[in-house]
């Protein structure tokens, strides 16, 4: 494509026209999905970060600027972050179950142990929750970023982050209780 097409497009996206979009992600997810792929090894994790990237790009396009990047640079860059974030969220995996394997030949204590089931607990009512309080409180919990870092991702502004935060462990906590799994 001339590189006037794909500033078209850009300008096209950036403005918000579904089109656009639909031409954004036939042009480049296939190389999204390509770096994915190859940096995760995995066809499933690159389809989640695929999905991640354009869905990113669209909520936050307000943010995209032609004149500091073209749009595949853009895209490739948002990419990367998100790859990064597959491999930190793996190697805390990784971390605890070599913990896990470690104790397995001993008593694990009570506090370990508990950590454990309350962190499976909490993902199972997270999965429960509703978008978007669901993605809000992932990028909190899994991700560790602040309020501000998650309504800049997502294009949100940061009071409606912060409310999305409260509701969502205000209905955690609620479902936590009916389960008897708080005190």
């Amino acid at each position: 494509m001339p590189q006037d097409a794909d500033d078209e497009l850009a300008r096209r996206f950036r403005a918000g026209d579904d089109d656009a979009l639909a031409a954004v992600y036939q042009r480049w997810s296939p190389l999204v999905h390509t770096l994915a792929r190859q940096s995760l090894g995995s066809d499933a994790d690159a389809d989640d970060v695929t999905q991640q990237v354009f869905v990113g790009a669209w909520r936050g396009r307000e943010r995209f600027d032609p004149a500091r990047a073209r749009l595949s640079t853009w895209l490739v860059g948002i990419a990367r972050h998100a790859i990064v974030d597959v491999h930190r969220s793996r190697s805390g995996r990784a971390r605890l179950a070599v913990a896990v394997a470690a104790g397995a030949g001993r008593v694990v204590e009570d506090r370990l142990a508990d950590e454990v089931v309350d962190r499976v607990l909490v993902a199972d009512e997270l999965e429960r929750l509703d978008e978007p309080g669901r993605t809000v409180l992932r990028m909190a919990f899994d991700r560790g970023l602040t309020h501000t870092e998650i309504a800049d991702e997502l294009a949100m502004p940061l009071g409606t982050v912060k409310s999305h935060v409260r509701r969502g462990l205000a209905r955690l906590r609620q479902r936590l209780e009916v389960d008897g799994a708080t005190p």
